[in-house]
């Protein structure tokens, strides 16, 4: 739970996880969207993962990013609890 919350605390993780709501794709696709280097979004890329908030599937030579609902659903089901 403290990875998710710490994968979500930055701003530039939030707004990756806001445009992989729309579709999944791949790193560079991802990258296109921010000024930034490739290096520093992977290193998003990689806490998301490690949080377990988005997941890789390799396709040839990309690897196309998605949203894990699955720790969302968790998420909610942990929060509702304090209801």
């Amino acid at each position: 739970m403290n990875t998710f919350f710490k994968a979500l605390n930055d701003p530039t993780r939030r707004e990756i996880l806001e445009i992989l709501n729309k579709g999944d794709l791949t790193a560079g696709e991802i990258a296109d969207q921010f000024n930034m280097t490739k290096p520093s979004i992977s290193h998003h890329l990689d806490l998301l993962k490690q949080a377990g908030l988005v997941v890789c599937v390799r396709e040839g030579q990309f690897q196309k990013y998605s949203i894990n609902t699955t720790v969302f659903d968790e998420l909610v089901k942990w929060m509702m609890q304090f209801k």
